[in-house]
């Protein structure tokens, strides 16, 4: 006797339908968006809503990536890989970087043997002057205090 599950089929086809979503949609799953903590402090929240758990407060120009957007809210991972939400309206467009570890040397040109301007240790900003081409291994970056130039992609976190 062969018995019929009507919850079992179901299970099935919604199983293959989401799926089959997720497949069409794989190419833009991988789109990086990253911002930053506006002009001033954020709280971020363990759910969309200022009535959660209030988590820790972002430093202004924190660099994050936007996971999710949800009506006025946004989940954000930090540096740590950290997940939390923020009111959209506390981020900004600007391109932060974050240095990843110590003594970090910023260039005056894209390569190993050009001049160090500055060294920056691990949690140093700095803003993404030049988006680099995709395969380039260097950035262009400016300090706060107005020094510029180049650093390694792989030295900072935020793109």
């Amino acid at each position: 006797m062969i018995r019929f599950s009507f919850a079992a089929a179901f299970a099935r086809v919604f199983v293959s339908v989401a799926a089959l979503a997720l497949a069409a949609t794989a190419p833009l799953a991988h789109a990086v968006d990253f911002k930053s903590i506006g002009a001033a402090p954020a709280i971020l929240y363990d759910a969309p809503s200022t009535r959660g758990g209030k988590l820790y407060v972002a430093p202004r120009g924190m660099p994050v990536e936007v996971v999710l957007s949800y009506g006025d809210w946004v989940k954000l991972r930090d540096m740590s890989g950290d997940l939390a939400w923020a009111e959209a309206k506390a981020l900004s467009p600007r391109r932060m970087l974050v240095v990843r570890s110590a003594s970090v040397k910023v260039r005056a040109g894209p390569d190993d043997n050009a001049a160090a301007v500055m060294t920056a240790d691990r949690g140093v900003l700095l803003e993404l002057v030049d988006p680099a081409p995709p395969a380039s291994l260097w950035l262009k970056v400016r300090h706060k205090d107005g020094i510029g130039g180049f650093v390694k992609l792989s030295d900072v976190w935020g793109i």
